[in-house]
């Protein structure tokens, strides 16, 4: 294949604005996650005198040492705990993301109980949800660390009691898809809460610390008159011997998660699966700390995607798909770590051409069983009569059609803008891609805040003309609040803050995301785990 000649001069007035513009929305993004590990970490000292583990630190002793951990959606929530994003907490409540228990890889979750007592935070519930259906997806087992003062009554809402229960439902297809729920429950997993603990298939409960009811004592009392004490109703010596909620009765923190990783242990999961061994490649021929200074902070200046495509793939090749037709869309092929991708990107909007030459390549790589990786970079589909004729709507609907009917897995990426039905071409986050990260400086909405003001400011003002008086100073006003509110929405703080990624990531570990999650689509694809009409219930 050929080798992508890079363009970049580093030493240019241009790369070092946009590399001095990525890096301080990155330090942003380190930021508020630190800002969420410090909250957590304060509660050390009760924690201690409960002889307690902290969160990370129970994560730390789960995950096999040295081995990759990819944590997901750090920013959930961002901004809707309060509006002051000086003080706000973003995660959820939860920890979650995909590492190696027992050399098994897995999805792991758990209950950021140092914060709020593990009550779920804004946008916990749809983070939770998020991870359960990429585990589903990707067929992974389900390992999660239970301590949860369940949902917050001062802050109820019906929507989220409601929805809540596609949490459990999840659990129970886990196990009947055949992919093993395992369940440590350090402290609280009270009310609806308790089917965390009890959709499992495996439930290790820590002595004197795990407790497990529909009703706590308060609620107890009040609804019925009943007087008992926390360890009656739900202790963990009580559910291991009596009710047989639980399976394992563990000492402590620790020990409960060394039963956790023995339990892991003997499940014979890789069995029939072939032993993928590593391939052998080159590295990219330029260094990934140019993909700092690639892209520009005005989303509106052009940028040849190639030079992205270059710092990600195997010894900088690239198999160009189509280069001299619907060029403004870049369609090819290359390897990660010698494994083949398929990959369509963006150096300007979607044209008739461009919307044919990817459906046609989206295709080409179902036939050949590639995934397909998707570089976002696009203001969206052309515009204006001489495209309406050419049939933009219906290309642009049967390139929509093959994202959506791909059998391969999709992954997607924002780089830069993802405007209009770009996104949707694209494989936005609302087309189910197995996996969806952003750099610092992506931007989505439906199209730019000028663009919406102008095309507003229009309207209104044919209508002031049809009732004889033009305001400017109004539509000045219209104006500012509509740029005000499409560029307030756009940026990752936001989007990712509401799930609508699975994450930001630095733009240097593009490839080692990238080829971790190929690794977990490769598994799904090959796996074939035993399948049961229903879920593994209690005795």
């Amino acid at each position: 294949m050929a080798h992508i000649e890079s363009t970049v001069s580093v030493s240019s007035p241009a790369f070092v604005a946009n590399r001095e513009h990525m890096l301080a929305l990155l330090a942003q993004v380190r930021a508020y996650e630190q800002r969420t590990h410090t909250k957590s970490a304060a509660s050390r000292e009760r924690f201690e005198k409960r002889q307690q583990l902290l969160p990370r630190e129970r994560l730390a002793l789960l995950l096999d040492p040295g081995a990759p951990f990819l944590e997901l959606s750090t920013l959930a929530g961002l901004g809707l705990d309060t509006l002051d994003l000086a003080r706000s907490v973003p995660g959820g409540g939860v920890i979650a993301g995909i590492g190696f228990v027992s050399g098994i890889r897995c999805m792991v979750l758990a209950s950021d109980s140092g914060i709020d007592a593990g009550a779920l935070q804004p946008m916990g519930l749809d983070k939770l949800l998020r991870v359960q259906e990429i585990a589903l997806d990707n067929k992974l087992p389900y390992v999660q660390l239970v301590e949860s003062a369940g949902a917050n009554l001062m802050t109820y809402r019906v929507e989220d009691f409601v929805r809540g229960g596609n949490s459990f439902r999840n659990l129970a297809r886990m196990s009947a898809a055949g992919l093993p729920v395992v369940t440590v429950t350090h402290g609280s997993s009270t009310a609806g809460g308790a089917y965390q603990t009890g959709l499992s298939d495996y439930i290790i409960l820590v002595r004197g610390r795990s407790r497990a009811f529909l009703a706590g004592p308060p609620l107890l009392k009040a609804a019925t008159g009943e007087v008992a004490t926390e360890e009656e109703l739900g202790g963990a010596v009580m559910h291991t011997s009596i009710s047989g909620l639980g399976d394992y009765l563990a000492e402590d923190d620790r020990d409960g998660l060394r039963i956790a990783r023995e339990i892991m242990g003997q499940i014979d999961w890789h069995r029939g699966m072939p032993v993928e061994a590593p391939r052998r490649f080159k590295p990219p021929r330029y260094d990934a700390e140019e993909l700092l200074g690639i892209m520009p902070a005005d989303h509106k200046r052009p940028v040849d995607m190639r030079q992205v495509i270059a710092r990600i793939a195997d010894d900088s090749e690239f198999l160009e798909f189509g280069e001299n037709y619907g060029s403004a869309t870049v369609c090819g092929h290359f390897k990660i770590e010698g494994w083949p991708v398929g990959v369509i990107t963006n150096n300007g909007p979607i044209d008739p051409a461009g919307a044919t030459k990817a459906t046609h390549f989206i295709q080409a790589c179902c036939q050949s069983r590639t995934p397909i990786i998707y570089l976002n970079n696009t203001t969206g589909f052309m515009v204006g009569r001489a495209y309406e004729e050419a049939g933009i709507i219906k290309h642009g609907s049967k390139m929509i059609q093959a994202v959506t009917n791909a059998t391969v897995p999709q992954i997607t990426l924002y780089c830069g803008a993802s405007f209009g039905a770009g996104n949707y071409g694209m494989c936005g986050r609302g087309f189910h891609p197995r996996f969806c990260f952003s750099w610092p400086n992506a931007k989505t909405a439906v199209m730019g805040g000028e663009q919406a003001a102008g095309t507003m400011r229009i309207v209104t003002e044919a209508g002031m003309r049809r009732k004889g008086e033009v305001d400017e100073a109004k539509l000045d006003e219209m104006s500012r609040r509509i740029v005000e509110r499409f560029d307030s929405q756009m940026s990752v703080f936001t989007t990712s803050a509401l799930l609508l990624d699975d994450g930001v990531i630095d733009p240097r570990d593009t490839r080692a995301v990238l080829s971790k999650v190929l690794a977990v689509c490769r598994e799904a694809e090959a796996r074939e785990p035993q399948k049961m009409q229903f879920s593994v219930a209690r005795p």
